[in-house]
């Protein structure tokens, strides 16, 4: 080849390597996640961190949120794309004609129970939760004061679930706060509150603090099949990016894989993502391997279970009606990602 071949096929290269580049440059999506700061969302921070969803043409930009209700208005909004959070808004939210899906689950039984130091001494081998709360109104003269996140939310359904239909507790004994993820974890340590509802990291967390604080109640005694983190994503994304979508449900079954079996691989991603790099990583790595973080990314398998939570949340009167779930889960992108391999 001489001298003026070389650069016309070194320009022609050039040229090719330029257009592939901007085609790539093209077909990468900008997916705007929101996402509430708990174990069940470990999935997702572990298929971006490992590189999947950027391998797949996703560009990634993360907001925090306190709860799944507080995320409602950003995704109604058009501010998020995504949905990392809680099931049991999603339904409201359709039924208020924001166009939301429900593509997986990340994570089922998050929800426990725990007691501060001050109510867990009442929670004595043989003593039914009921007692546990009467005897603690009758030693202090109040009511035990449990935390939880708003109305509406899993973790204040399943709560009332369990004291209500499980416990059988008396209503007098009990006063309900609703507050934020870590306005919960802080209350529970300082002893502003008696005890509440957590999830992890929050359970190993708050446990290593202070071991005084006792797990009561475990996820599927809170609420049986209890339904926990989603990822849905909005009609809009979901109609023009089908295969943006195709692409995160993919890198959760893998995540999910990855958590079970190498669960020390995840560690560093979920630790940038919820610990904010300030929590110990044997902190973080205790707390994917709890009873507490049960992942599950098949939609299909909670979709009973948010039904039976849903007519849980009207008894309560926190929805005003059953409302129907007709395109609110889509199944297709797992059950094409399973025939996939993955």
């Amino acid at each position: 080849m001489d001298r003026r071949q070389f650069l016309i096929a070194g320009s022609a290269l050039a040229a090719t390597t330029s257009l592939a580049g901007a085609a790539r440059a093209q077909q990468a999506v900008t997916a705007r996640i929101g996402f509430i700061p708990v174990v069940g969302t470990a999935p997702f921070f572990v298929a971006n961190g490992e590189g999947w969803l950027k391998q797949g043409g996703i560009d990634v930009a993360v907001t925090v949120f306190e709860s799944g209700p507080n995320m409602i208005q950003a995704l109604a909004s058009g501010t998020i794309d995504v949905y990392v959070a809680g099931v049991a808004p999603l339904a409201v939210a359709r039924s208020r004609g924001i166009d939301v899906r429900v593509v997986a689950s990340t994570a089922i039984g998050e929800n426990v129970v725990v007691a501060a130091p001050a109510l867990a001494k009442f929670f004595t081998s043989g003593t039914a939760p009921a007692a546990a709360f009467k005897a603690f109104r009758a030693a202090t003269g109040k009511a035990a004061r449990l935390a939880t996140q708003p109305p509406g939310s899993v973790p204040n359904t399943t709560l009332q679930h369990w004291l209500w239909e499980v416990a059988k507790a008396d209503k007098a004994d009990i006063e309900i706060v609703a507050m934020g993820i870590d306005a919960t974890q802080q209350a529970i340590l300082a002893g502003a509150v008696d005890g509440g509802s957590v999830r992890e990291p929050a359970l190993t967390i708050i446990q290593d603090r202070n071991p005084q604080i006792k797990l009561i109640a475990e996820g599927e005694e809170v609420f049986p099949g209890q339904p926990g983190t989603v990822v849905a994503v909005s009609g809009a994304f979901a109609t023009k990016n089908p295969d943006a979508v195709q692409t995160i449900v993919a890198g959760l079954i893998r995540g999910a894989d990855l958590l079970t079996k190498t669960p020390e691989k995840a560690v560093p991603h979920v630790g940038a993502a919820l610990g904010k790099g300030i929590v110990d990583p044997a902190l973080i790595r205790k707390a994917l391997t709890s009873p507490a973080s049960k992942f599950q990314i098949d939609p299909a398998r909670i979709i009973e279970p948010a039904r039976a939570m849903q007519a849980y949340q009207v008894k309560l009167g926190s929805l005003e009606k059953e409302l129907p779930f007709d395109g609110l889960f889509e199944t297709q992108y797992f059950e094409k990602a399973v025939k996939a391999g993955g």
